[in-house]
């Protein structure tokens, strides 16, 4: 079983290109299934788990498991995870069929994503603290959260050399290496140079967003630093790096900007992702739709 295990982990990575992030939570979820089936089957320490004795049964058993504990978009994600690994030991030999595959997905609960309205972003960006060096990365850093709609694990991966100051565009790396060229803001443009010409030896290849002792900054950072500035700015969210994301794409959409676009702008894979933005801006649209359709328009008082 483990070199099978292997086998997948290195198809993830050579084969399929994955995220570091993606292919530590696939193992997390077949590591905690084989841990459970080991439990089903009543195999003691040491005794071997065959992949081959695994049925619909097994699986559904596990999945009931996990409904006591995990959400519906979990769950979905945790059987995906076993999907791939099986059809993976299908197209190798080591299984007949791949028994997920007739597995229904779990109905996905709708959710609208957090966003923070305009004047809170404002709010949020115009309290820019003093102006030392962790300061000023903060500003430029949030200030291009929300200009360029990053997701905080490519803000994070940025080189100073992904910049480029004079065209306004930032080049990232993307979910499964895709990369994108995002324009950035001219407040973004400005907060990035006031941070960079406060920084020493500057060279294209180092982080473009250092922590207080010159390394890397990190994601789990990004959003500790994004909690005390919502509390210094009086901004009563509990928002998150990604609700920055989420503001920049529901901000353009309510500005009139084509879905395609917003979709190219986040780095999407598919229209439907990006889609669900316009559940969030669905009052402004139907504003939008009573001053300019003809029999929904309200009559004016003469």
């Amino acid at each position: 079983m483990e070199e099978q295990l292997q086998r997948f982990y290195r198809h993830l990575d050579v084969e399929r290109n994955l995220s570091v992030h993606t292919r530590k939570a696939y193992r997390r979820d077949l590591e905690e299934f084989i841990r459970c089936a080991r439990g089903y089957l009543g195999l003691e320490e040491g005794q071997a788990f065959r992949v081959d004795r695994v049925d619909r049964l097994l699986l559904r058993r596990h999945l009931a498991e996990l409904h006591r504990r995990n959400r519906k978009s979990t769950i979905a994600r945790k059987l995906a995870a076993l999907r791939t690994f099986f059809r993976f030991l299908v197209r190798e030999g080591d299984l007949d069929a791949n028994p997920g595959e007739l597995i229904a997905t779990p109905r996905q609960d709708k959710y609208l994503p957090c966003t923070l309205s305009v004047d809170e972003v404002f709010g949020l960006l115009d309290h820019g603290g003093d102006g030392d060096l962790l300061a000023l990365r903060d500003q430029a850093m949030f200030e291009l959260l929300y200009s360029s709609g990053l997701r905080v694990g490519e803000l994070t991966g940025l080189d100073v050399g992904d910049l480029d100051l004079a065209a306004g565009l930032v080049r990232v790396l993307g979910k499964g290496s895709k990369e994108r060229i995002v324009p950035v803001g001219t407040k973004a443009l400005a907060a990035l140079r006031t941070y960079l010409d406060a920084r020493s030896a500057v060279a294209p290849d180092h982080p473009l967003f250092l922590n207080c002792r010159g390394g890397r900054l990190s994601p789990r950072s990004v959003q500790r630093q994004l909690k005390r500035r919502l509390l210094k700015s009086d901004v009563l969210r509990d928002a998150s790096p990604h609700a920055l994301r989420h503001s920049f794409a529901t901000h353009l959409l309510d500005s009139g900007a084509d879905l395609r676009a917003i979709q190219e702008l986040l780095g999407h894979a598919s229209l439907s992702t990006t889609q669900k933005y316009t559940r969030v801006s669905i009052e402004h649209l139907t504003s939008v739709y009573d001053q300019a359709h003809p029999r929904s328009r309200k009559k004016t008082s003469s």
